[in-house]
């Protein structure tokens, strides 16, 4: 699978980059997107979904709701339909918005939906 973790971070603590060296950790393509770092966890980190020069399978969101909403146009643009809204990501807007683009909406940790332990990262 490819899988943008959008609001990767190079703070080994955060959970959006246990999520990179998770799916890393399981053979998936990852590609980190955050706007203030060039590489995290040794992959090169995007600016937006949309440099990714890869078709994308499903995007992991570790940002704020009323950020994430921002995030929608790039999204659609992007071809993405599957997101995963990890705990404090989500909102009702932000879902009901997602869902009507027709975009498959996840509620959970995508570290967990992998089947891993956020607390072995």
């Amino acid at each position: 699978m490819k899988i943008a973790i959008i609001g990767a971070s190079k703070d080994r603590t955060k959970y959006s980059n246990k999520a990179v060296r998770a799916y890393k950790q399981m053979d998936h393509v990852v590609f980190p997107v955050n706007p203030h770092e060039k590489e995290i966890e040794g992959l090169i980190c995007y600016t937006n979904v949309q440099e990714i020069p890869l078709e994308v399978d499903l995007a992991s969101i570790y940002l704020p709701p009323e950020i994430g909403i921002k995030l929608i146009d790039d999204l659609i643009k992007k071809g993405i339909k599957k997101v995963c809204l990890n705990p404090g990501s989500e909102s009702e807007e932000l879902v009901n918005k997602l869902r009507i683009y027709g975009m498959e909406v996840i509620l959970s940790c995508s570290i967990k939906a992998i089947g891993l332990n956020p607390s072995d990262f």
